[in-house]
């Protein structure tokens, strides 16, 4: 990667909304390429993500662990996956996690030009957070 201007974040949460994991990756990359990597080494009961990381390779890796997959199935899914809306109403914790990034200046008008500089920023902010 070579600018942090082109960059977009990628963030796991735990149940009280703390990061647990941040990943940078390119401003085009899809959602679902970087799932496996932001669960890695994680044992959750429950994976709670939005419609971009509806994959049945992802879903399946998901139930693979143990954990339960609370994630809406995409309009173009011949077989809807059954959703249960009142767990997946506890995902707003990234959303939330990504309003109090963007509290700080710093982040939030990246700053920082390189990657690896807004990386070490996102982790220094997450700290505080």
């Amino acid at each position: 990667m070579a600018k942090g201007l082109t960059t977009k974040t990628h963030a796991a949460v735990d149940a009280l909304g703390n990061p647990v994991r941040l990943l940078l990756t390119l401003g085009l990359a899809s959602e679902y390429d970087q799932a496996e990597a932001l669960l890695d080494g994680f044992t959750p009961s429950q994976v709670l993500a939005d419609k971009g990381y509806d994959s049945d390779a992802f879903v399946e890796s998901i139930q693979s662990v143990g954990a339960e997959a609370v994630i809406p199935s995409r309009k173009n899914r011949l077989e809807p996956r059954p959703l249960d809306r009142h767990v997946y109403n506890d995902r707003n914790l990234v959303e939330r996690f990504f309003q109090k990034l963007k509290q700080f200046r710093r982040i939030a008008t990246r700053y920082e030009r390189l990657a690896k500089n807004y990386e070490s920023m996102l982790s220094l902010v997450s700290a505080v957070i």
